[in-house]
């Protein structure tokens, strides 16, 4: 195993080069040494709603006293930051407003490279986007009566037919239209919603037209977290393949992917060049410990007691040993699978085998 996490991540970050992978890496070192600053998603890593992800509370404690610093880097734009560091302080993971970074700020940074100080923006989006407009000198409106100049788009579980409405209204009107993010779902203490991206479709169904979009993953964000945390070694943690993982390839960093909330070892297998993580683990636990290496072996890979390979389109697995050391294992014979072949290998039989 070679302990290349820090000269890769400072590497990365300096040249903003994406790296494709066909193996999950290795770390010989606990990924808290490794680099400087966590990029850490909320929904779905750290919380489900009102309630802290298993495991979340005391891993980010060891990992605050190891030294990593702790950002939170979200698309949800419903709510300020300040709002949301009280509601991580009372799970108990103690969060300032500066270390909450959402969508509605890089959101509200395009809105501010088009329009002129004090200029109205309609809001179609909750207090996060309110407050992330301020912060650059502009003033939130809700309706077309108040002739805005330009309209934003993000999400608010409160939103009803007349927000879907003022925001077609003004995009249909030719204002520029930009959009936090374009999620499709959101996890929830109850389970998986539509998220931004059902409400933003809603828009674009009424008037025919695209935004232009923010969040992850997406460079806006990426360059919003860079310029808010000052990261020069960061690592993306996230549950998601199309916005945490794919926003962390855009942008050249490393990426930890857990599995606590919407990605399944199932569509990872599956996975694009920019939807294959770094690193993954079960949960933020995996922040505190060395990542273990995925070696060629057989004709096939390895890590820890599993081998594992694909023939005839179909991924084989032998061994026995820590299940996530199978996944690994099982992700680099279906990466390499599928850049050979362009089509994934069927993995059913082989992740029953590992319990998933």
């Amino acid at each position: 195993m070679t302990d290349t996490a820090t000269s890769r991540a400072t590497a990365a970050t300096t040249t903003g080069e994406s790296r494709g992978r066909t193996a999950p890496e290795g770390s010989a070192r606990p990924l808290t040494e490794a680099y400087d600053t966590a990029l850490l998603d909320l929904d779905g890593v750290v919380y489900a709603g009102p309630h802290a992800i298993e495991h979340a509370v005391e891993s980010l404690a060891q990992a605050r006293d190891a030294g990593m610093r702790l950002a939170y880097v979200t698309n949800n734009a419903s709510r300020p930051p300040r709002v949301v560091a009280e509601h991580l302080t009372e799970l108990g993971v103690p969060a300032e407003a500066a270390d909450v970074i959402n969508s509605a700020q890089a959101a509200a940074r395009l809105v501010a490279a088009k329009v002129p100080v004090g200029s109205k923006v309609l809001v179609c989006g909750g207090a996060g986007l309110v407050e992330a407009l301020a912060e650059h000198g502009l003033v939130a409106v809700r309706s077309m009566d108040e002739q805005p100049v330009a309209v934003v788009q993000g999400f608010d579980p409160s939103l009803g037919w007349k927000d879907l409405a003022e925001a077609s209204y003004a995009v249909a009107a030719g204002l520029p239209w930009i959009a936090s993010n374009t999620d499709l779902t959101v996890p929830t203490g109850r389970g998986i919603a539509p998220g931004n991206g059902m409400l933003v479709a809603a828009v674009r169904a009424a008037t025919g037209e695209e935004p232009e979009v923010a969040g992850k993953p997406l460079p806006p964000m990426h360059r919003e977290t860079v310029i808010r945390t000052g990261a020069k070694r960061p690592l993306v943690v996230g549950d998601r393949l199309d916005t945490d993982i794919e926003g962390a390839f855009n942008g050249g960093v490393d990426s930890l992917l857990v599995f606590t909330g919407i990605a399944t070892p199932a569509q990872l297998l599956a996975a694009p060049a920019e939807h294959r993580p770094t690193y993954l683990a079960a949960d933020l636990r995996g922040l505190l410990v060395p990542q273990p290496e995925v070696s060629a072996a057989d004709g096939g890979y390895a890590c820890g007691g599993w081998t594992a390979r694909a023939a005839d389109g179909v991924l084989v697995l032998g061994g026995s040993g820590d299940r996530w050391d199978g996944l690994r294992a099982l992700c680099a014979a279906a990466w390499t699978a599928l850049d050979a072949d362009g089509a994934p290998a069927d993995g059913r039989k082989a992740l029953a085998e590992l319990g998933f």
